[in-house]
């Protein structure tokens, strides 16, 4: 069995295979589809092999979506794992080469437990950018509201008496041809800004009521089962569909809980027994699920007796939301397998 590492950066990749008795080669490629295709040709003088890509989901994407395209086995290494192998080696040091050697070390050691890469296909992927741009755009919306309010309070603290809402289509068309109190050349120029700022603020709106109307579409056909749990709506759904992709064999339910850091982390020592909480996973998946809770606990009533009695049983608040977010999981888990038509038994397999 050959295992081959890839360190991936913006321009260039570093590929490096190992077998049992050391290194067996090793490539250096441009970061195009070219090189991908060069890369591959030569990996394929060792028929059993599989791989690993450091940042399979951002800078080795493309190299690492072209191998699970044509049926090869692909997973993915975190930066920081390869930083920790990287430190327990005999040489020390840093540079591409070392990278991509820890990268398939630690293949060849935790290939089982690693992340697999698998072909994503373009329904998933869409919905996965609509989702991501649409929670950035939501940002950039907060950001730049939060800079309309400050500058009107400066041109007029009486404003709020006078204009909409900012998020209202209403209030946008009023900045737009905002005139601030005042003759004083600094009047002009605070109303010059408000202005450019409702410019910009009327294309994010514009672009986050499109990406929403996309993802209402998107959560109302393939991913129904989803918006029938409690406390799921179009932008969670679609959420939820965006950071767990597909189901996939060997992903299965406790897999989720990991990957969503909802499962306690075991810190015993000397006897005894104690979990504590995880911090680490993916934690848009985390929050998107603690929205649940929260929505369930305010109108859900079978969450509500549940949370009821787990702080009856001693539990703390925090501590019952946390128990009913690794149920959530369970039912979320449930839904995808639904959504794509995967049967549980098959996708656990």
């Amino acid at each position: 069995m050959i295992w081959i590492g890839v360190d991936a950066h913006k321009r260039i990749h570093q590929a490096v295979a190992i077998d049992e008795r050391g290194v067996q080669g090793e490539r250096r490629i441009a970061n195009t589809a070219a090189a991908w295709a060069e890369l591959f040709s030569w990996a394929q003088r060792w028929p059993e092999r599989i791989w690993a890509v450091e940042g399979a989901w951002y800078l080795g994407r493309g190299l690492a979506q072209y191998l699970a395209g044509r049926g090869e086995r692909v997973h993915e290494v975190s930066g920081r794992i390869t930083a920790h192998r990287r430190g327990g080696m005999v040489r020390r040091g840093k540079n591409d080469r070392l990278d991509a050697h820890a990268v398939a070390t630690v293949l060849r050691e935790e290939a089982e437990r690693l992340p697999r890469v698998f072909a994503e296909d373009e329904g998933t992927a869409a919905v996965q950018l609509w989702s991501r741009t649409q929670a950035e755009v939501t940002k950039d919306l907060t950001r730049l509201i939060n800079r309309l309010h400050d500058l009107l309070l400066v041109c007029d603290p009486e404003y709020g008496a006078k204009l909409p809402a900012l998020t209202t289509k209403a209030a946008i068309a009023q900045l737009r041809t905002y005139t601030a109190p005042g003759d004083t050349t600094l009047a002009r120029e605070r109303e010059q800004v408000i202005r450019q700022s409702a410019e910009q603020l009327a294309l994010l709106d514009a672009q986050d009521r499109l990406l929403r109307r996309k993802l209402e579409h998107a959560s109302q056909g393939t991913f129904r089962p989803l918006r029938e749990v409690e406390g799921i709506g179009a932008l969670i759904a679609c959420g939820l569909v965006a950071e767990v992709g597909r189901p996939r064999p060997g992903f299965a339910e406790e897999q989720l809980a990991a990957l969503a850091g909802v499962s306690p982390l075991e810190a015993s020592s000397a006897g005894a027994t104690r979990h504590r909480l995880n911090r680490g996973g993916n934690r848009r998946l985390n929050m998107l699920l603690h929205q649940i809770v929260l929505t369930q606990g305010r109108m859900y009533a079978p969450a509500q007796a549940y949370l009821a009695r787990r702080r009856t049983e001693g539990l703390s608040d925090r501590e019952a939301r946390r128990a009913l977010k690794r149920l959530i999981v369970r039912r979320v888990y449930r839904a995808l397998c639904s959504c794509f038509d995967r049967s549980l038994e098959r996708v656990a397999a």
